[in-house]
């Protein structure tokens, strides 16, 4: 199919973005990568009276490492994060997962701020934003904001973002000292969306944990943290019994769809096997253990 007839704006700069946004009243999509956006203009499942082509904004596509943190411009391309040796040396997690998002081609053109936006249920980068408790950079003509990635992911396709907002960048903090992590996924084909995934940190103080993080994607309406599965490990050794326990915790803490691909209980089973894993790797990560 071919998307209806809409106009089309390039913006120079994100004052000029968010300008043509407010105009649009609701009515205007931001283009950047385009990957998720066209084929929906296509099927027509979106019908905006405008586009506004953020991809000649300058300063929007960068990695910079900070003191605490490294920060992300929301035009990065998913092949960038994937390769950025900032990223690998600090937050490895999210450079393995980068390697399950889609193909390489659409890897090449995907950015960042363009996959947070669209907030897919089944998508890698929501997921990574709540485990690393990220913050999002909002633009508008009233000023910018910032919302933490708790608070960002609303529902399905659904984020904290007014129709003249745009997000800027993304604040990623660094994982602290004794800090190991996993990443599991199952997809039907390389390059699918998530049947279910999961990615952990672990913190050790003292030989115990003593930070735990989990996040799962494409087994709820949004990506979401297991913080009751968190809650069980802190203070504690892993054990397998205490690795049963917290992916129990996982199970029941999800909702998952039922589609063509999987049914909901296969889902539930799936997350709490990719828990497990996931906790083990990180646990022997943070032990300087090969995992």
């Amino acid at each position: 199919m071919k998307p209806a007839a809409f106009d089309y704006v390039v913006a120079e700069s994100i004052d000029a973005a968010v300008a043509a946004l407010a105009a649009a009243d609701g009515e205007a999509k931001i283009l950047a990568g385009g990957q998720s956006l066209v084929p929906m203009l296509n099927f027509r499942l979106l019908r905006p009276s405008i586009l506004v082509d953020i991809n000649r904004i300058p300063d929007l596509a960068f990695i910079e490492e900070g003191a605490d943190a490294v920060v992300i411009g929301a035009l990065t391309r998913h092949h960038r994060l994937e390769t950025s040796p900032v990223i690998a040396r600090h937050l490895p997690v999210v450079t393995e997962a980068m390697r399950h998002v889609a193909h390489l081609a659409i890897r090449n053109r995907g950015t960042i701020g363009g996959s947070l936006s669209h907030a897919d249920p089944a998508a890698e980068l929501p997921m990574l934003a709540l485990l690393l408790d990220a913050t999002l950079r909002v633009a508008s003509r009233a000023g910018p904001r910032d919302v933490p990635a708790r608070d960002f992911f609303l529902g399905p396709l659904t984020v904290d973002l007014a129709p003249d907002e745009m997000v800027t960048r993304i604040v990623l903090p660094k994982l602290p000292p004794a800090t190991g992590w996993g990443f599991a996924e199952v997809a039907r084909r390389s390059g699918d969306f998530a049947l279910a995934a999961v990615a952990a940190t672990l913190t050790l103080r003292e030989g115990a944990i003593g930070e735990a993080r989990i996040a799962m994607t494409g087994v709820d309406e949004t990506a979401k943290r297991a913080g009751e599965a968190e809650a069980l490990l802190a203070g504690r050794t892993l054990t397998p019994d205490l690795v049963d326990a917290a992916a129990a915790a996982v199970r029941a803490s999800v909702n998952p769809p039922t589609d063509l691909h999987a049914s909901s209980d296969y889902r539930r089973h799936l997350v709490g096997v990719l828990a497990s894993r996931a906790l083990a790797d990180a646990w022997h990560r943070a032990r300087g253990e090969q995992s």
